[in-house]
């Protein structure tokens, strides 16, 4: 493995800053697209030139690289290292003015995340991480550490607003939310990274993509929030204490 992770965290962090800076500037003059798998999956012309700016940018410094990304800028790779980018996550909310969204860059070497950025744009927030190095919260450590029991604890849910991921998210909705202290719904990556910074006691995820979860994760993780093996199909997270009685208390 060659690669200095430290100056791809440095990289990832001001192009998702720069992207944060362009969704402020333009947000008054956006344009939205036609829906993509369904109708309440938007896009706006701001999230394709978001993407633009970040793919074109890690092109230029590792043009071998393979890039996944959502809005359709990807491309196959030779080196074994793979970037995944998620230029604005959580564009229903930046569309609508009604909650937060969040850029985010994560690296890969093969299935490993190694390097993950999410940058909320409003809060001037960077959230990163190094695998085995910790998660920061601009520049200063993350760490997480015990957790309340599930009756005082403030839980986080995402889910992708299709017709399916919705019946299901309501199911699980309606027999948590009895036994939480309360309950937040946030787009997936801040979602993650607000479980490492503790504002979170824990949160679920269902039916993501992995551009959604890759840099939250790993942010989490090294924060030492507890996480189910995640899959894009169910990600479980939490405080150490609160782990175990969160995880039985979500069925799909």
């Amino acid at each position: 493995m060659d690669r200095d992770l430290r100056a791809a965290r440095e990289l990832a962090a001001d192009l998702a800053v720069r992207a944060g800076r362009l969704q402020l500037e333009r947000r008054d003059t956006l344009k939205v697209g036609a829906p993509k798998a369904h109708v309440n999956d938007v896009v706006s012309d701001v999230d394709i030139a978001s993407e633009k700016l970040i793919v074109d940018a890690l092109s230029e410094a590792w043009p071998e690289d393979a890039v996944q990304a959502e809005e359709g800028h990807g491309r196959e790779g030779t080196t074994g290292w793979k970037w995944v980018v998620d230029p604005l996550d959580g564009t229903r909310n930046y569309i609508s003015r009604t909650g937060p969204w969040s850029v985010c860059v994560a690296l890969y070497h093969g299935d490993e995340p190694r390097v993950a950025v999410v940058y909320e744009p409003v809060a001037g927030e960077t959230f990163s991480a190094v695998a085995g190095a910790g998660a920061r919260l601009n520049g200063e450590p993350l760490t997480v550490e015990g957790g309340p029991s599930l009756e005082k604890a403030l839980i986080g849910v995402s889910f992708q607003p299709n017709p399916a991921t919705k019946e299901r998210a309501g199911k699980v909705i309606r027999e948590l939310l009895p036994r939480a202290g309360d309950i937040r719904r946030l787009p997936a990556a801040l979602n993650l990274v607000y479980q490492a910074a503790g504002r979170l006691d824990g949160g679920l995820a269902l039916d993501t993509f992995l551009w959604d979860i890759a840099a939250g994760a790993l942010i989490a993780r090294e924060a030492g929030v507890v996480l189910n093996d995640y899959s894009t199909e169910l990600t479980v997270g939490a405080a150490p204490a609160l782990w175990e009685e969160l995880r039985a208390a979500v069925t799909i």
